[in-house]
């Protein structure tokens, strides 16, 4: 199985969802790499059309990789060297694949289903272990991925909802869903 995570800053929607490119967050790549490196996700691609954006995000992996953030904290450097910082979602899929698109299964999480069909954790998790392509699972910032990244998307795994006795709330920050998908798809199950 080889699986990769992609943070999405654009295509990716506002509130009034119309689609926009979001800010880089220094939190989400930290937290989203220490995730991959735990379950073993062998890349977290950084996906931003604007150079500006992508050199920040290359500072903040250098700075832990090969600065004094290696020398202080070194267990740092470890999760942030998953890092790769792409401009788009093709580069992604051409690091992955050399047929791109169509040499890479993707897979998309979504807060809500959209009207569109998706696949339970159970299901999703048995589909990776039996996966022959890499599997890009994508992320979305913002108010979540655009439409047509959903519809393009080979696997839409089922929204993280919270029990019953939920509050009715449902706006998980990127790296909280990040954390709960990696842990319902590679995490260790206990018995009862």
């Amino acid at each position: 199985m080889r699986l990769a995570l992609a943070l999405v800053h654009y295509p990716v929607l506002d509130r009034s969802g119309e689609t926009v490119t979001t800010a880089i967050t220094n939190l989400d790549l930290h937290d989203m790499a220490r995730s991959a490196r735990t379950y073993g996700a062998e890349r977290l691609f950084v996906v931003h059309p604007v150079a500006a954006q992508r050199a920040l995000a290359e500072r903040i992996k250098e700075h832990w990789v090969e600065g004094s953030g290696k020398r202080r904290i070194p267990d740092r450097a470890v999760a942030l060297d998953v890092l790769s910082v792409v401009s788009s979602l093709d580069e992604a899929y051409g690091a992955l694949s050399s047929a791109g698109r169509e040499g890479v299964e993707v897979w998309t999480t979504a807060a809500a289903s959209r009207g569109l069909p998706v696949t339970s954790y159970a299901a999703t998790r048995a589909r990776l272990a039996q996966a022959t392509r890499p599997v890009l699972l994508l992320f979305g910032t913002g108010w979540g991925l655009a439409p047509e990244l959903i519809a393009d998307a080979d696997v839409r795994i089922e929204p993280i909802r919270a029990a019953a006795a939920s509050t009715g709330y449902n706006h998980l920050s990127v790296r909280a869903a990040c954390a709960i998908t990696l842990d319902r798809l590679l995490g260790e199950r206990t018995a009862g």
